[in-house]
């Protein structure tokens, strides 16, 4: 009886793109969101911090009681910078070549990273009004935090907020690992779930090294991130707004372990329904930024406030508390100080992206594409070089004995 052929599964294909241009709109909303997360950062070092009574001359909490509830807060603001970070990194890197991956981060982070230090550095070691209880930074620590490795190697940072720049570096390696696999909506479905699993086990692995890597309290926001961005680029289904909803499930969960570190610095309990609100909140934004409910949102500006963001956010904490300082020695205002402190980052912040971060960066980019730079496919030859005479004669005597 001649066998009969067993019918051929069916192939799982890709879901094909959504219908859209060759070259996509710029997400304006993206800048739009990038300045509500930096200023809600700006915001809780400048009234949420009650830990540094010098700069105000006594707490914000006593001070200005209803503008640190708000401020309180503001630290949320880095997990929504987490989660644009992970739907940008997809949306800018797709197709790309791991070289120019690694290029593009070097050359985006980088350059108002390095201006952000010495300015800085030049504040906190010398301008008279910086804070007091500041030790002053070491030519040896200058030069270690224009790695951007400060963090690991255990030097302190220049300004405080540069921890997170750690964080997105871990990302950014982790995520390397895709880039050279390819990205495709099936990979990054499986690192999205793959990633998600060691999330939820490593409470249950003892190893600072296991938590290190995987990044517990943050990843939940980089792998919405990038499922946010499978729905922008191939449209929602149920398995992506699923893991939508469970990574968000997640994040609120790792809320309960975030928070210690910010009531130390606020110095009272945060309410978790408050964080839990804002955090659904930036998800529920950013979804309706993958499903194109803001597309509409066409305003020039955003990107000029989209480019001041980096800085700002590199810029504010010790300059802007020196700030704060000079104000209050001059008798000015809480509210008037805030919004000349504002005023002067924003300004500072556009100087630096103007004539600091952009020349720098079309340097550098020059210096990553320059051929020298790129990896052989195999060893280059040897180049001989002439020996010299007793070595030649030592390699006679050698031959004569052979």
């Amino acid at each position: 009886m001649p066998a009969v052929p067993m019918p051929s599964l069916p192939a799982i294909a890709e879901p094909a793109p959504i219908e859209t241009p060759a070259v996509r709109p710029r997400l304006y909303v993206l800048d739009g969101l990038r300045l509500i997360a930096s200023l809600g950062v700006v915001a809780f070092h400048w009234t949420g911090v009650d830990i540094h009574p010098n700069v105000w001359a006594g707490t914000p909490r006593a001070l200005m009681p209803t503008i640190h509830s708000i401020g309180s807060y503001g630290w949320l603001g880095v997990q929504l910078f987490f989660l644009i970070s992970g739907f940008v990194i997809c949306m800018s890197c797709w197709g790309k070549s791991p070289r120019a991956y690694f290029s593009s981060r070097v050359v985006r982070l980088f350059p108002a990273y390095w201006i952000g230090v010495l300015l800085t550095t030049a504040v906190v070691n010398y301008w008279p009004t910086a804070r007091t209880d500041r030790k002053p930074m070491s030519v040896s620590d200058v030069l270690t935090n224009l790695t951007m490795l400060e963090r690991p190697l255990g030097v302190t940072e220049a300004d405080g907020v540069y921890w997170t720049l750690w964080i997105e570096l871990r990302f950014y390696i982790v995520f390397a690992i895709m880039v050279v696999l390819g990205l495709t909506y099936r990979r990054l479905v499986a690192f999205c779930m793959i990633w998600t699993t060691l999330v939820v086990i490593s409470a249950n692995v003892d190893s600072p090294l296991f938590g290190y890597l995987v990044q517990p309290q943050d990843a939940p926001y980089f792998i919405a991130g990038i499922v946010l961005y499978l729905i922008y680029r191939f449209g929602a289904n149920p398995l992506l707004l699923g893991m939508v909803v469970f990574e968000w499930l997640i994040a609120q969960n790792r809320l309960h372990i975030t928070q210690g570190g910010y009531e130390y610095e606020v110095h009272h309990a945060l309410s978790w329904p408050v964080m839990a609100t804002l955090s659904g909140a930036a998800f529920l934004v950013m979804l309706g930024v993958a499903m194109g409910a803001f597309n509409s949102i066409r305003w020039k500006w955003l990107t000029v406030a989209g480019a001041l963001t980096y800085p700002v956010y590199l810029l504010h904490q010790e300059i802007g508390w020196a700030m704060i300082r000079l104000a209050r020695h001059q008798g000015i205002g809480h509210k008037t100080t805030l919004l000349l402190c504002l005023i002067f980052i924003l300004a500072l912040s556009w100087v630096v992206h103007r004539y600091g971060e952009r020349p720098l960066s079309k340097l550098l980019k020059r210096l990553m594409d320059a051929k020298t730079l790129s990896l052989p496919k195999a060893d280059p030859p040897v180049k001989r070089r002439e020996q010299a005479p007793e070595a030649a004669a030592d390699d006679q005597v050698l031959a004569s004995h052979s």
